[in-house]
């Protein structure tokens, strides 16, 4: 389908998030639907202007255009399965969280009856959401987000990834277990330095320039990667990047070593198979999907 600045389109969905994304929407001159599980929660859109039918399949068929931000994978087909049906010749853009095969499995339903379908992956917080700050990622057929890019980027930067409907999904899960990962070892550090009565807060004074600082290395380790060569120089080695005093100081402290050691366990088995020499960058080779190859 091709989107004016008229399209109409239907939220489904009205947690923080599908509020906030109705809600610009609305900013911008969208004629604009809502529904949700709990009808209550549409009370202050409606009173800016949005319809909120009680009835789901009133709220698909007022649009062709229908974006679905629920709570995960299954309340998609928890609400829409007796209604899809109906939704024949229209757009389902998907930016409920899923996994990439779940996504999948969506677009492929989707398509049996008749929908397009665009996955999406919102990396922004809700109040972040009508603002350039803002990143979503799409993936699905070029054709379909090209046709309802115009309604997308009120919500903010929009980033097409892709033909297979997983991608963007991936691709959020991928940059959130960056993140994930970064701040268990942050809090780590901080119960690390809290056994000797140093503050989160001042923990955080010190850690934000130094891991600022370090995060400048990820495009070095990404040249490694990318290149397969581990021994190249201006690398740490993984013998020198033994972890091992890391997890002894922590237990000593009294203090969980669950993230470092994690990591540490990467570093042994790499030192174990005889690479001890080559560069911290190798553990990739343990993480990657054809890892059993790899070793």
């Amino acid at each position: 389908m091709t989107t004016t600045e008229s399209t109409g389109v239907t939220v489904l969905g009205l947690g923080a998030m599908g509020s906030a994304l109705a809600s610009a929407l609305l900013d911008a001159g969208h004629a604009t639907t809502v529904w949700n599980r709990t009808p209550a929660r549409a009370a202050d859109l409606a009173a800016r202007g949005a319809a909120a039918p009680s009835d789901i399949a009133e709220a698909v068929t007022a649009h062709p255009l229908v974006i679905a931000c629920l709570l995960d994978h299954a309340s998609v087909h928890q609400s829409l399965d007796a209604v899809i049906g109906t939704m024949r010749g229209g757009t389902l853009v998907n930016l409920t969280t899923t996994t990439p095969n779940e996504a999948r499995e969506l677009a492929a339903w989707a398509a049996e009856h008749g929908v397009d379908y665009l996955d999406g992956a919102i990396m922004a917080t809700p109040p972040m959401i009508g603002t350039t700050e803002a990143s979503i990622l799409y993936s699905g057929p070029r054709e379909v987000f090209d046709g309802v890019r115009p309604v997308l980027d009120r919500w903010g930067t929009s980033t097409y990834d892709g033909a297979d409907p997983g991608l963007a999904s991936l691709f959020d899960l991928a940059l959130l277990s960056g993140m994930y990962t970064m701040f268990a070892g942050f809090l780590h550090g901080a119960a690390m330095a809290g056994s000797a009565g140093m503050t989160a807060t001042e923990f955080a004074a010190r850690a934000t320039p130094f891991l600022s600082a370090m995060t400048a290395g990820f495009a070095h380790d990404a040249a490694v990667v990318d290149g397969g060569d581990y021994t190249v120089p201006g690398q740490q080695s993984l013998d020198f990047s033994d972890l091992s005093h890391i997890v002894r100081a922590s237990e000593e402290q009294g203090v969980a070593p669950g993230p470092v050691a994690a990591v540490q366990e990467l570093i042994s088995g790499q030192i174990a198979q005889g690479y001890g020499a080559e560069g911290f960058a190798r553990i990739y080779e343990s993480l990657r999907a054809d890892a059993e190859v790899a070793r």
